[in-house]
């Protein structure tokens, strides 16, 4: 944990599961293969929006259908959480676009060596039973109300074949030891099927049941994170109004679809390349506006905002020897030979005047291996598909999320949080 001065404002170190500093080890995936995996996530998040036919059911009994665009495995961060009395210790991905949290229990499936919530450990754990008031929300939050005759079961699927089914019940939730949560209601996955080696999700989405509202007593439904420019650096999670900064955090408003209640959209209007702004109509950008989400990593444009994009970049680009496209990226360069590049500046511009100017190395160009980088956006399939704003151009800002203000902030924070 981070040290802070409020009893509301806690920060906890949060790592790149994919880096060096992981306590996990070394993820056996590239990026390469990172990339192709998370268009599953995209289309799973695009999907659910355009309110395309929820994933399948299974047998009868109770289950909670989560609609998520989660895919563990693809440069997640993670952080370190305490469940159960007396405490076990677990890394779980934090993802906003997750609406409940889950960790692998015992008895489990397909969990091998990773770190298991034994409930017959714990003196605090409570199952839900069917049609009680406690199983409800999580229907509504899923847009699901199956009839039950047992347990409250829930069931988590994700478009790579990946899925968690276990009991929803409480627990004793432990952020730090002066962060303790009763009651804290979370899915205990018995049978999980990932290539994930951590433990389970810590779900920010707006849901009765996220972590947000269940923490609004101390934490008053605010948080933040700031992702480190590379893997080799740690980032933090910030639970809580801070108390003060030293530089101003820029707004913008926090949109709200109410067919797709449980993601955080913000205005996206125009893009800038080189100081110029792109020639783009605020309404090229779909409505209601573009998801902000901490687990996809490259962010998703409209086909026509992405295609004007690119032309503009290739332009200002033009000196440097081009490379093959790599995965869902279509403008690369080999730099091996360059001592030094200028990249284009590149700003995203919101609405209400707050103006985002992305990380060089890291919010316009992704580093695929030595000598290869590439431009960190991509178009969507159809025009029609919402945007994504991912983590690499969040990279060197704190996200700040204020719900009761309904807005989102950037701020600055530089090459390390």
């Amino acid at each position: 944990m981070v040290s802070s001065g409020s009893d509301h404002y806690r920060k906890l170190q949060l790592v790149d599961i994919t880096g060096p500093c992981s306590p996990l080890g070394k993820a056996s995936l590239s990026l390469h293969e990172i990339l192709l995996q998370e268009e599953l996530r995209v289309r799973s998040i695009q999907s659910t929006i355009n309110k395309q036919s929820p994933l399948g059911l299974g047998d009868s009994k109770t289950k909670v259908p989560i609609k998520s665009g989660h895919l563990l495995g693809t440069s997640n961060y993670i952080v370190k959480i305490g469940m159960g009395t007396p405490k076990q210790d677990f890394w779980v991905n934090i993802d906003t676009g997750s609406s409940l949290s889950w960790v692998r229990c015992q008895p489990c499936t397909n969990c091998s060596s990773i770190p298991t919530f034994a409930p017959s450990r714990s003196s605090s754990y409570s199952p839900f039973a069917c049609r009680t008031p406690q199983c409800s929300p999580v229907y509504t939050a899923t847009g699901h109300s199956p009839s039950c005759n047992s347990s409250c079961l829930y069931e988590v699927h994700y478009n790579d074949g990946g899925f968690s089914k276990g009991v929803f019940g409480k627990e004793t939730l432990r952020i730090t030891p002066s962060d303790v949560f009763p009651n804290f209601q979370f899915g205990c996955g018995n049978q999980n099927s990932f290539p994930d080696s951590t433990s389970g999700v810590l779900a920010f989405g707006r849901n009765q049941v996220s972590l947000v509202s269940q923490t609004t007593r101390k934490f008053g439904k605010v948080f933040s994170y700031c992702f480190p420019r590379t893997d080799t650096s740690y980032g933090y999670l910030a639970l809580g109004k801070q108390p003060s900064t030293t530089s101003a955090v820029k707004y913008t408003k926090l949109v709200t679809d109410s067919h797709s209640p449980n993601y955080y959209f913000i205005p996206l209007i125009g893009i800038s390349v080189g100081g110029k702004r792109l020639s783009l109509s605020p309404s090229v950008f779909t409505k209601p506006g573009t998801v902000i989400d901490s687990g996809t990593v490259v962010s998703r444009l409209p086909p026509l905002a992405y295609t004007i994009l690119r032309s503009e970049f290739r332009r200002a680009m033009s000196n440097y020897p081009s490379a093959p496209p790599q995965a869902i990226l279509d403008t690369c360069y080999n730099l091996s030979r360059n001592a030094t590049v200028n990249v284009p500046p590149v700003m995203l511009h919101f609405g209400g005047g707050t103006d985002v100017q992305l990380d060089p190395f890291s919010g316009v160009l992704v580093k695929l291996d030595a000598s290869i980088y590439c431009l960190g956006f991509a178009p969507n399939q159809n025009q029609t598909d919402v945007g994504i704003l991912g983590n690499l151009q969040q990279r060197t800002y704190e996200v700040v999320y204020d719900l009761p203000q309904a807005r989102i902030g950037f701020r600055a924070v530089g090459i390390n949080c």
